[in-house]
């Protein structure tokens, strides 16, 4: 065993919880998406938010090796952390658009941006004197009233011929109610969209992120940015998720002791026993990023019996919570014991379900602390 080896062990035995990224799960998921909506159908992947807070110096790279050429982030730092991460044939877009000043910056660092006003317009068209007239897309607002051109402020665009100024890679929107297949406001944003888009020159285009994918080929375009179902995240609540689970998070026992009747767990004395019960203490909080709310309302299992539902008890704290694990009896639990949190049998989104929140907030949130796993076969 090496000495790097030996580290590496080291290190997850100090941490208090583990989080483990299946990257062969995330380049499946991508896979599965570039098959469904067909070769005709580009194929990007968001990895703003450092990959979903799965980390994107790992995250990235696998997904170039599984095809895809087009990246996005949200702001300008987030794609100059990235830009030395791929090869030259990526692009890298950012959704925020260019901070006023930075737009010669821009192509000094390999950078795409998603040009979402008036007035990124006419910042980005006053570059474009410059020889080689760098790559850009422009967002349309069909309807969300967050990002993109306004009908009227399209128009501007067209009478003051900004439009040919620019080297217009695609133009792109985003749906407000994906998620709800039966939102009539899907269908009203794609028509929205083909209406504006009728009134620029014939461009690429792009409308679907994770969810949109799934309502259907007239929604495809030319490119899809697919997002949270890469990460395992189900694109279509509600209904049998088809993406593989790519996060498991694990957290370490610390303690457990049995208390008798009436006595409280935790601050404000949330829980109170009414039986003899066995409390095991918990090396996660949520300074980790595992939401205070979830004391009371959520469960962690022991893997070696996930049959069994341990409730999260008390209130959640900084750097611990606590379960009830009174259901494993008096089965002997060594110190480090690994408790699921998320994973195969405490899936993310019935999390997120259980919290009134969404996978995203959870996936974004995790912390630093957790020792981090990468499993990819192919490395």
């Amino acid at each position: 065993m090496t000495q790097d080896r030996n580290g590496a062990q080291d290190d997850a035995r100090r941490a208090g919880g583990w989080l483990r990224i299946d990257l062969d799960a995330l380049a499946a998921n991508y896979r599965a998406i570039r098959s469904h909506v067909g070769p005709d159908v580009a194929v990007g992947a968001a990895v703003k938010a450092d990959a979903y807070g799965l980390g994107v110096e790992r995250v990235a790279p696998c997904l170039h090796r599984a095809g895809c050429r087009r990246f996005f982030v949200a702001t300008f730092q987030e794609g100059v952390a990235l830009r030395p991460l791929l090869p030259a044939d990526s692009a890298i877009c950012v959704l925020n658009g260019p901070p006023p000043g930075s737009e010669a910056d821009f192509p000094r660092f390999g950078l795409v941006p998603v040009l979402n006003s008036l007035d990124q317009i006419r910042r980005w068209a006053a570059l474009q004197d410059a020889p080689g007239r760098p790559p850009c897309l422009v967002q349309l607002d069909s309807g969300m009233s967050r990002f993109g051109l306004s009908e009227d402020e399209l128009r501007t665009v067209l009478q003051e011929r900004l439009l040919e100024r620019l080297s217009v890679s695609f133009v792109m929107s985003h749906l407000a109610c994906a998620d709800d297949p039966s939102s009539p406001r899907n269908e009203t944003q794609r028509l929205r969209f083909e209406t504006l888009r009728a009134l620029l020159p014939d461009l690429p285009a792009s409308l679907a992120a994770s969810s949109g994918i799934f309502l259907g080929a007239p929604f495809h375009f030319d490119l899809v940015r697919p997002g949270y179902a890469l990460y395992g995240g189900n694109p279509v609540p509600g209904r049998s998720d088809t993406m593989r689970p790519v996060v498991t998070l694990h957290a370490g026992l610390v303690q457990d002791r049995w208390i008798a009747p009436g006595d409280a767990v935790g601050y404000s004395a949330r829980f109170e026993a009414d039986r003899p019960s066995r409390i095991a203490t918990l090396s996660v909080g949520y300074a980790d990023g595992f939401p205070r709310r979830a004391g009371g309302l959520a469960h962690a299992v022991w893997p070696e019996r996930p049959e069994i539902a341990l409730p999260i008890v008390g209130r959640i704290s900084m750097d611990c919570m606590t379960l009830d694990i009174t259901a494993l009896g008096d089965i002997p639990l060594p110190a480090g014991t690994a408790f699921e949190l998320i994973g195969p049998h405490c899936p993310l989104d019935a999390l997120a379900t259980t919290l009134d929140t969404i996978g995203y907030e959870l996936l974004t949130g995790l912390g630093q602390r957790y020792h981090r796993e990468y499993i990819e076969s192919s490395l």
